[in-house]
């Protein structure tokens, strides 16, 4: 399967590197064609800017700069999302990501004059998320879980009608035990191995 693993986070040393790498391995280790994109790495520069929200409707071509993204994305039959969770949503790199490049024309068509959008990712049949939130369970379902919304909703009705999500979250972050981090590490690259 061509997994497109999106890794969203400015330190390369922090435990969510950590995760990327061993969600990395373990998907190349069971024989997936893995593209991995590093958002920071790569310099994405997420401002969607009043040029940008005045064009979202112009054909692809008219935006160059995003067209490798682009193309990274439409190959892709499963994503895999290796991102802290902050402010209970997706980093502002990472959501940037998604206002530019999850676009009409390339993740769906809006027809002129319509009111609904037609998916055009049919081919992603796997959205999974890899994230860490420094709160508690408890807390996130009190706040609604946003940046959960964000993936298992709007990102994936623009997918394959039957594409399955996968939430692979440690909550309280700031409070875990190095045992804690260890035990999450082997969940994630359990559900990982099922892919």
């Amino acid at each position: 399967m061509r997994v497109l693993v999106v890794y969203c986070h400015p330190d390369p040393a922090s435990f969510c590197a950590y995760l990327c790498d061993r969600a990395v391995g373990v998907l190349r280790g069971r024989g997936h064609d893995v593209d991995l994109l590093d958002l920071y790495a790569e310099g994405f520069e997420p401002e969607l800017t009043a040029h940008d929200r005045s064009t979202h409707r112009d054909p692809p071509s008219t935006k160059p700069h995003l067209l490798d993204h682009a193309a990274r994305l439409t190959r892709a039959q499963a994503l895999v999302f290796v991102y802290p969770t902050w402010m209970g949503g997706q980093p502002a790199m990472l959501k940037g990501w998604f206002d530019r490049v999850w676009i009409n024309g390339i993740a769906y068509d809006l027809p002129e004059g319509g009111s609904r959008v037609q998916p055009r990712l049919r081919g992603i049949r796997h959205l999974i998320v890899v994230t860490t939130h420094g709160s508690s369970k408890f807390v996130n379902a009190i706040e609604g879980e946003p940046g959960k919304r964000v993936i298992t909703r709007a990102l994936r009705v623009l997918c394959h009608r039957f594409a399955r999500t996968r939430w692979i979250a440690m909550y309280g972050i700031d409070r875990a035990t190095e045992s804690d981090r260890t035990a999450f590490v082997a969940r994630v690259e359990r559900r990982l191995a099922k892919l």
